[in-house]
């Protein structure tokens, strides 16, 4: 009912999300509390003006730059002709606690030393926290996090590396991490292997070889599983080959996520990295004929299936990133739920090129960015 309502009013004016008279307002489970886009729309029905509608909603500006005659106020980063509709402002990445132009490049090495063996030792801290995070302007959302992040941090090893990952649960509830790759039954990260559920409070160390190469993820295997992992309980693991990757000129990893804000196992906005709309309000600078090299992650839940479309033109792409040769050069791949690959392009022309799902109804809320190629 939400979806439909929603989609009514995009087509009234030109689609506007939900928000509470400009203040921050929290979004909760069990209703008490805050504001849900459902119990906004329910109270506004479809009877009220746009200008009613705007006074208490969030806007995304549509393509046409226009609201059933109203003038629109484009965005502080708008530059040129509006293509894809955009939120309006941004959120506070100061109270988020994290950035998503920074996340696109933060690769997290551990500290690392040396085994009486040889073997390289790299060793991480993941704490789980109960964190509001602010998804779009004037709606915050109860998160599960590691580290107070979502995604949370990328750990990145090579191949026969020794991980350690001690695992602190200060959240109201119990979590684990799964790690996708090859590691003994023990240190699976779900209920009934090793130490099982980690209750809040305590706390596990994992332990085990990287294996195999590839881009990989984590995430909680807590049942109801798609809560876990909705409210974003995930993050992203990549193992270089020990021979290497040739050298890229920029590395980025991009997790494509969503949130379902009023928890009726729908998905509201949709994002890479967490924030809605983030990359087209804030453009990924690359140059002419420089190597990109992309770490591509689904990990969205309640939807089929995630896409990604590059604009302008072609990438080699390598599923799961386990082989270094490419299968497939492409625009546009598609991946389900832990799906993921390495994806590998230049651009032969300068201009702002979009990214994104491929996919109308997730690129118009919020799964959109671009790429600003400089001569």
């Amino acid at each position: 009912m939400t979806k439909q309502l929603i989609n009514r009013l995009r087509q009234r004016w030109s689609g506007i999300e939900p928000r509470v008279d400009n203040k921050k307002q929290a979004v909760t489970e069990s209703g008490e509390a805050g504001v849900t886009r459902r119990a906004v729309l329910q109270s506004l029905g479809l009877a009220g003006s746009a200008a009613a509608v705007a006074s208490v909603l969030p806007r995304i500006v549509g393509a046409q730059g226009e609201m059933e005659g109203h003038e629109v106020t484009m965005g502080p980063h708008q530059m040129g002709p509006m293509v894809m509709p955009m939120a309006v402002g941004e959120v506070d990445h100061e109270f988020n606690g994290f950035n998503p132009s920074d996340v696109v490049r933060d690769f997290d090495y551990g500290t690392v030393s040396v085994l009486s063996n040889g073997q390289t030792l790299r060793e991480w801290t993941l704490t789980a926290e109960d964190k509001e995070i602010e998804i779009v302007p004037g709606i915050r959302f109860p998160a599960w996090t590691y580290n107070g992040r979502i995604p949370g941090p990328t750990l990145r090893a090579t191949e026969g590396d020794r991980l350690r990952i001690r695992f602190r649960n200060h959240s109201s509830m119990p979590h684990t991490v799964h790690f996708h790759g090859v590691h003994p039954f023990e240190m699976d990260g779900v209920p009934d292997a090793g130490p099982g559920s980690i209750q809040p409070g305590q706390s596990f160390t994992y332990e085990f070889d990287a294996e195999p190469f590839g881009c990989h993820l984590y995430h909680c295997h807590v049942f109801p599983l798609s809560r876990h992992i909705a409210k974003g309980m995930y993050g992203a693991f990549i193992v270089d080959p020990k021979e290497g990757r040739p050298k890229a000129d920029h590395e980025l990893m991009m997790m494509m996520n969503g949130f379902d804000i009023d928890f009726d196992n729908e998905n509201d906005f949709y994002a890479v990295n967490s924030i809605p709309f983030h990359y087209q309000l804030n453009p990924i600078d690359i140059k002419v004929g420089e190597l990109v090299r992309v770490y591509l992650i689904n990990i969205l839940e309640y939807d089929q299936i995630n896409s990604f479309h590059l604009h302008a033109n072609f990438f080699n792409y390598y599923p799961t990133g386990t082989s270094l040769q490419p299968t497939e050069f492409t625009d546009t791949i598609a991946q389900m739920q832990a799906q993921r690959g390495i994806l590998e392009f230049r651009y032969k022309y300068p201009g702002m090129f979009m990214f994104h799902a491929h996919k109308t109804e997730f690129a118009e809320l919020g799964w959109n960015g671009n790429f600003r190629v400089s001569p």
